[in-house]
């Protein structure tokens, strides 16, 4: 045999002829293969595959990667007419992209690293009717036994053909970029010819306002740290049909031109969105220990340095041999931004905090320790986080300290509501009801007194939620007290306020006329009970002008307010009757 035999390729000239619709029903069912150590199966289109040695993990390549293989290729009656192993060198190809016969692209996507198996390939798999003279018949039916050594992963990353990747080195970790963090990167960029375009040792960008072109940003969102890949990149990821003129030392970029670029992921720093909104962010300049951090209520130390955009520093603590600042969390004594950014980090972190007016002194000016904060100014914190001490967690209480906590709790929130502070005095209340949420082992006095605590608690945090507008959560606080307690009339009246805002008037007058039968002569659910009659009158002339519109309109008469409210038939008018 022909030392120089090369394992034919679909583009040989003895390939089989074939359509393009019949290549588009090629694919085969192989996603779940599962075979036993010398089992063989047909896994579709009559190409057959028998297992001759496991493979590692889990992991199998897929279309575009580069595979490494040894192999050895028979007829049926064993003659030998390719082997990669007698020529002592094994064969790469990239698999899914036609440059193999379709059986061993649909085989080899089977294996595992390591796998052996012998593939029996049918001719419309192969090389059909013209077979590949002199050493492969016309419709010949072969064997090949296919050793999977290794393959480099090369991935279609916005599964549009714009950009491949090629992992070079595997990176750290599970971890990849997020738009908002500040990447660390070396890349060169070449033209197809190798011209160097662009080339850098060390540069940092945000992932979402990207660098060099948007291919940069679009990959590293897809690497580990201390990964390193190689880049195919078409036009509409690199500079399009505009290209890109010289810039100082860097080459133009012709229109339409495609671009290789090798990049590493150094580094990151990761940014968190402290607020939904995104006007508390919080970039890690240096990790924290383990995995704990601060709650409210719990006592932090901390380094701080405050800046206004302009670099002016308003306020330093914890420096120049000065004790670390210390102060209580959820306890107003720092901004709000800065208050939720310290909770989210850990022990020795150092992070930088950038809050947005919102959450720092709002639109008016605010004298500091070293300057004056100006209305309506985004601050920057670097926070290091030195030590805290956590508020103890329920279960770490004994049944009395739980209901002792509770009732402090309680005490809070009454204080924060007096103040008009209904967001803090309902984190209190809610606090406060979960210390005693569970208990099965309190004692019977202890068990009264939680239940008192809950009743209260509740009650108190739905009139928070009233002035809040959060009407639905009111109900749900207010039906929890009536589980407790039925008969409680300000359960029942705040419960009545609370459908009204909905408009859920039947719901509305049941609550308010079973507390006035049980507290006749309560002036405020009496009250109530004119807004309800108010609100159902209101509602029933709306009702009455809709309804007479659509009658008028069916009738062929004009459309007035007048003429829909002297209309007698109106459906639907809520009865508002005491």
């Amino acid at each position: 045999m022909d030392d120089d035999f090369e394992f034919p390729a679909a583009n040989n000239d003895a390939e089989m002829p074939m359509d393009e619709d019949e290549d588009d029903d090629m694919d085969l069912p192989v996603g779940n293969l599962i075979l036993n150590v010398g089992e063989e199966k047909d896994i579709g289109n009559g190409l057959k595959k028998k297992l001759l040695k496991e493979g590692d993990g889990w992991e199998k390549p897929s279309s575009g990667d580069e595979v490494e293989v040894h192999y050895v290729g028979t007829l049926l009656d064993g003659t030998q007419f390719d082997s990669s192993r007698d020529r002592g060198t094994p064969f790469k190809f990239k698999l899914g992209q036609g440059q193999v016969i379709k059986g061993w692209d649909e085989g080899i996507k089977t294996m595992k690293k390591g796998e052996k198996a012998l593939f029996t390939i049918p001719p419309e798999l192969a090389y059909g009717e013209s077979g590949s003279p002199p050493t492969i018949p016309s419709n010949a039916t072969l064997q090949f036994e296919v050793e999977l050594l290794s393959w480099i992963s090369v991935k279609d990353i916005c599964k549009d053909g714009g950009i491949f990747k090629k992992i070079l080195k595997e990176g750290e970790g599970w971890q990849n970029p997020k738009d908002l963090d500040e990447v660390h990167v070396k890349y060169e960029a070449r033209l197809e010819d190798g011209t160097l375009v662009s080339k850098s040792d060390g540069v940092e960008f945000t992932v979402e306002d990207g660098y060099f072109c948007p291919a940069l940003s679009k990959a590293v969102k897809t690497m580990k740290k201390g990964e390193k890949v190689f880049l195919t990149v078409k036009p509409q990821y690199g500079f399009g049909e505009k290209g890109r003129g010289a810039t100082g030392d860097e080459c133009d970029v012709p229109p339409n031109a495609t671009l290789h670029i090798n990049l590493e992921l150094v580094s990151w720093k990761t940014v968190s969105e402290i607020t939904s909104d995104k006007k508390v962010l919080k970039k890690i300049l240096k990790e924290g220990e383990g995995y704990e951090k601060p709650n409210d209520g719990a006592i932090v130390q901390v380094k701080l340095i405050g800046k206004l955009q302009d670099g002016t520093v308003f306020v330093k603590k914890g420096y120049d041999e000065d004790p670390p600042f210390e102060f209580k969390v959820d306890e107003e004594q720092v901004i709000d931004g800065l208050d939720r950014a310290v909770k989210t980090m850990k022990k020795g972190e150092i992070a930088l905090v950038t809050v947005q007016p919102e959450y720092a002194f709002g639109p008016s000016e605010s004298p500091q320790e070293l300057a004056v904060v100006t209305g309506n100014s985004t601050l920057y914190y670097e926070v290091e986080m030195v030590s805290f001490v956590k508020e103890k967690e329920s279960w770490d209480m004994s049944t009395q300290e739980k209901i002792e906590a509770a009732g402090k709790k309680k005490d809070e929130g009454n204080a924060l509501f007096k103040a008009g502070k209904y967001q803090r005095a309902s984190k209190r209340y809610k606090k406060a009801v979960k210390l005693i949420e569970y208990d099965s082992s309190f004692g019977e006095d202890e068990k009264q007194q939680a239940k008192v605590l809950k009743v209260t608690c509740n009650l108190n945090n739905a009139a928070c939620k009233l002035k809040l507008k959060d009407y639905k959560e009111a109900v749900k606080l207010c039906t929890k007290v009536l589980e407790i307690e039925s008969q409680n009339v300000k359960a029942l009246y705040r419960r009545a306020q609370a459908y009204i805002h909905l408009v859920d008037l039947d719901l509305a007058e049941l609550d308010i006329k079973k507390a006035l039968e049980i507290d006749p002569d309560n002036r405020d659910v009496k009250l109530e009970y004119k807004v309800w009659k108010e609100k159902v009158k209101e509602y029933n002339k709306k009702d009455a002008q809709f309804y007479g519109n659509i009658f008028a309109k069916m009738l062929g008469q004009p459309k007035s307010a007048g003429a829909a409210a002297k209309h007698e038939a109106v459906p639907m008018i809520i009865d508002s009757k005491a």
